[in-house]
């Protein structure tokens, strides 16, 4: 059976940690404790004073000032991880925890889980050709020597960075390593580590580029393991659920979070708030229970990406302009089809191709596999449609020899629709108004990933409110917007109120906008 060595790397809160260190240990697991040598000797001493009779739990030998960023994070972790082997023998994995780290799972289910997949877990991505880091330095953090801190110096930082660019010092990473970059916080078998440390010890050479690298807590052994390990015994993620708000924070967990945390595929959490004591008091009782089973339903990310992204939209940020290309051309005319029900809105452009001939394409700048002819390139990835969307609509117009086309959208792209309307061409909207069941909703929130098979009742009922009103909200958007030759059909509304509506916008006959408002299951889900 699995046994961790938790490795606890915290700087405050001495009653938390214990609690902590209590907790974890309590399940026959150990802990390894290093406590910032910035914090107060008083509370250090609290802290070795209530664990001193708890045999599960070991400090390191050597207290190490961290700073964020700096090599002393990666030497406290070794200070502590050196203490966990030498003192539990027994000891099979090696977790990373910070002090605001708590199991979102019982340790019936951690234990399980560790002697179910025999892997190494921890992001090892390729440094230069990934996109890890999405903002900020990336070369720059291992080409050059880093001496300060930049949080706590930064015209030292800068300085010396500068002064190094300036003096062409750039330096190579060690030849026979592929630098790797992930999250701080993995968990490794005990032989993985064994084998990190003795590496470590024997080549200074890697001691030394790392220690003068920046935020190298991320690089050292996301580099180091996958040197020693073979691939296919690495898992390529963290087993600790946290997640990054816009401005590359992590994201805090409140009381009304536990739900959604129990349900991620993850066994640890941060950062849990230190006001969250009911949070932090239900996760304790559930991490020492039994016979529990877990929905996995894995939201979480896509849930809070969706949520905060309402604020995006005059809220919080300005909306995004696009690039501005050239015309689709004067004489062109474009008819797009709006509506949040993708289905519905395919099934009226078939009709009205079958009626006018009109060439159409469908949801281009949503769907990814959405059919499309070859365009040199343009057409290739949704990235690229988007951002050069007028240049493929004409692309489209010439394609088919045309000078009227349709193409559906999402009631979502209101800056495309401002783009399309603003241009010198004819831009007609026909925005088709839906009902919307609970069950429908329900089975949009699955099919982009708010919700799984597993996401309890509770959460959906929460969610569904939510849903509802963006729909409404982007529907609004459209309407405010106030598009020329905007026309609208509706599910409730009556046979002829929706022909007049189809006969305005594609300029046909009464009959047959009839006869495409007529056609049987429209609007069927």
């Amino acid at each position: 059976m699995a046994k961790i060595a938790y490795i606890l790397l915290c700087h405050k809160d001495p009653d938390a940690i214990i609690r902590q260190a209590e907790r974890l240990t309590a399940a026959g697991d150990y802990m390894a404790i290093h406590f910032d040598a910035r914090s107060t000797a008083g509370q250090y001493k609290q802290i070795r004073s209530a664990l001193a009779d708890n045999p599960n739990v070991v400090f390191a030998r050597k207290r190490v000032k961290c700073g964020w960023g700096e090599w002393s994070l990666v030497q406290a972790t070794l200070h502590a991880v050196e203490a966990a082997i030498d003192a539990f023998p027994r000891a099979t994995h090696v977790y990373m925890l910070s002090g605001d780290c708590m199991p979102i799972k019982t340790a019936e289910h951690i234990h399980r889980f560790l002697d179910d997949n025999n892997a190494d877990f921890i992001e090892s991505f390729d440094y230069f050709e990934s996109d890890w880091i999405k903002t900020g330095m990336k070369e720059e953090r291992l080409i050059y020597r880093h001496y300060f801190n930049e949080r706590k110096s930064k015209r030292l930082f800068y300085g010396a960075l500068e002064m190094q660019r300036r003096l062409k010092l750039k330096r190579r990473p060690p030849d026979d390593l592929q630098i790797r970059i992930g999250s701080q916080w993995w968990c490794l078998r005990r032989a993985t580590v064994e084998k990190t440390l003795a590496f470590l010890k024997q080549r200074r050479d890697v001691m030394r580029f790392f220690s003068t690298t920046w935020i190298p807590d991320e690089t050292v052994f996301q580099t180091v393991v996958p040197h020693l390990v073979p691939e296919a015994e690495i898992r390529s993620r963290t087993l600790t659920f946290l997640m990054f708000t816009d401005y590359g924070m992590p994201v805090t967990f409140y009381n009304d979070h536990y739900d959604m945390l129990i349900s991620q595929d993850y066994l640890f959490t941060r950062k849990i708030s230190p006001e969250a004591n009911d949070l932090k008091r239900r996760l304790g009782l559930l991490y020492t229970a039994s016979g529990v089973t877990f929905q996995i339903s894995g939201e979480g990310p896509e849930l809070f990406k969706f949520l905060t992204g309402r604020g995006r939209i005059g809220r919080r940020f300005a909306s995004r302009f696009w690039e501005t290309e050239s015309t689709l051309g004067r004489e062109r005319e474009l008819l797009v089809v709006v509506c949040k029900k993708w289905h519905v809105a395919k099934r009226v452009l078939e009709r009205i191709r079958q009626t006018t001939n009109v060439p159409a394409v469908e949801y281009i700048f949503n769907e990814e596999s959405a059919e499309l002819p070859d365009l040199g390139g343009i057409q290739t990835s949704l990235e690229k449609r988007t951002r050069h969307r007028r240049a493929l609509m004409r692309m489209l117009f010439d394609y088919y020899e045309t000078d009227r086309m349709m193409v559906c959208m999402d009631p979502s792209n209101i800056e495309l629709l401002e783009d399309f309307a603003a241009d010198r061409s004819v831009t007609r909207l026909l925005e088709i108004e839906c009902t919307f069941t609970d069950d429908y909703l329900i089975g949009h929130a699955m099919r982009v990933g708010l919700a799984g098979e597993q996401t309890s009742a509770e959460t959906l009922q929460r969610l569904l409110p939510t849903i509802r009103n963006d729909i409404v909200f982007e529907s609004d958007r459209i309407r405010d917007a106030e598009f020329k030759n905007h026309h609208r059909i509706r599910e409730t509304a009556d046979l002829g109120r929706n022909a007049d509506a189809l006969a305005q916008f594609l300029s046909i006959s009464q009959e047959a906008a009839r006869e495409i408002a007529d056609s049987p299951h429209l609007f069927a889900d």
